[in-house]
């Protein structure tokens, strides 16, 4: 059970936050709103040193090349102090660390950042959060898994390029399980029917 119950959803403003992270084996700060102007991927994970985290951590990074393409950037947050972050980013993938990552790795060892984001459950732990933030800061798409089983790069990157189109195309929508290069569907009642008379 989530513990916090301030309510965030897309459409709204993504709450800031300021922490150290990990990447390239240094520490830095990292603050969100610095990042405004491009989307970003929160992706928080329950614990270091566990067993579908380094599935997931290791998938996006080795899918970073496809996300920057996207103007985007990825941001791990779980609840480990950075120092934990750091001796997991030096163990080998082979043996379940994950070696060096594309994107950094951020402590909210506070858990203030985990708790504004409603996915900090009682015993402390963040469930598996994924946002989608857009170029001004608002959240666009939020995905919740629960402890046990892990997400989906593919689908992440389906959604964020509908996002991106859908932004940059104003009047269109897109259906079900859109790729880019399909069929979209034009906002209002007349046009619409164009779509519906296709499939």
């Amino acid at each position: 059970m989530v513990t916090n119950n301030n309510y965030i959803r897309v459409g709204q403003p993504a709450p800031n936050f300021s922490a150290i992270a990990v990447y390239d084996q240094e520490f830095k700060n990292i603050t969100l709103s610095d990042y405004l102007g491009k989307y970003v991927i929160l992706l928080f994970y329950p614990l270091d040193f566990t067993f579908v985290c380094p599935t997931e951590i290791t998938a996006f990074s080795d899918a970073y090349q496809d996300i920057e393409s996207l103007n985007t950037e990825i941001l791990g947050i779980s609840v480990d102090s950075e120092y934990s972050h750091l001796a997991w980013l030096q163990m080998e993938r082979d043996i379940g660390g994950l070696g060096n990552l594309n994107y950094p790795l951020v402590s909210d060892l506070t858990k203030n950042i985990s708790s504004s984001y409603n996915v900090l459950t009682d015993e402390g732990k963040a469930l598996r959060g994924l946002f989608i933030i857009d170029k001004q800061g608002i959240i666009q798409y939020s995905l919740v898994n629960n402890l046990d089983f892990g997400r989906s790069v593919t689908e992440t990157l389906r959604i964020l390029k509908a996002i991106q189109y859908v932004q940059s195309h104003p009047d269109e929508v897109c259906p079900a399980d859109w790729q880019p290069g399909q069929a979209t569907i034009v906002s209002n009642p007349t046009d619409s029917k164009d779509y519906f008379q296709s499939i």
